[in-house]
């Protein structure tokens, strides 16, 4: 496809969304078309879906019911949303995508790995980033911020559950390099931003800075 597909990830509260909006803007700011995106959700079948797995009233939910929810919400993201954005030669900057199952699901949840690689085969349509950062961030810290407003039902797992989607993401960068890039959350939001640019100077689309686009 002739655009361009980045995802961004990272355990609740660990400033991923802040950094995607101002990716956004800084494409468009260079004249890039650009479509934004977040899982689940992007579509009115997905933000449905996204009600049913976030709201805290649903914690009798199964793991193998989150599951399929989460992989059937982008499916249609795929299919209506991101495929004919790529083709046209968008960039999509996605807040979450598989490897969020990955994170949550297996790390998270344990399940089975390779059930979880299915899954997100199928989920994802079989598409794959271009490239997918990660922001690194103490679990404590980033959990605090997450729930100044109270928690959602994944947030209300605790801090336990996140220390494991924390580790299966380290685990995910190291075995995948070339895509998964590793970025420290602690700083500044400016300071959080230069580094995502830095990771993925390799595929956006923007000028030198400085330059026109």
């Amino acid at each position: 496809m002739a655009g361009t597909f980045v995802t961004l990830e990272g355990i609740d509260g660990c400033g991923k969304s802040t950094q995607a909006q101002r990716l956004v803007e800084a494409l468009g700011e260079a004249g890039v078309e650009v479509v934004a995106l977040r899982e689940p959700g992007g579509t009115a079948i997905s933000e449905k879906i996204r009600a049913l797995l976030l709201d805290p009233a649903n914690a009798e939910m199964a793991d193998e019911c989150e599951l399929l929810l989460y992989e059937a919400s982008r499916a249609q993201l795929v299919r209506q949303v991101i495929q004919p954005a790529l083709e046209r030669g968008a960039v999509v900057v996605c807040d979450r995508f598989y490897d969020s199952t990955y994170g949550y699901q297996f790390g998270g949840r344990g399940l089975d790995r390779q059930l979880v690689d299915t899954c997100n085969a199928l989920g994802s349509c079989g598409l794959d980033p271009d490239a997918t950062v990660v922001f690194d961030l103490e679990p404590e810290v980033a959990l605090s911020r997450a729930t100044k407003g109270g928690a959602d039902r994944l947030e209300a797992e605790g801090i336990a559950f996140q220390e494991r989607i924390r580790a299966a993401y380290l685990q995910l960068a190291q075995e995948q390099p070339d895509r998964v890039r590793l970025v420290d959350a602690v700083g500044t939001p400016d300071e959080v931003f230069e580094r995502l640019l830095a990771a993925l100077a390799d595929v956006l689309p923007m000028p030198p800075e400085g330059e026109e686009a």
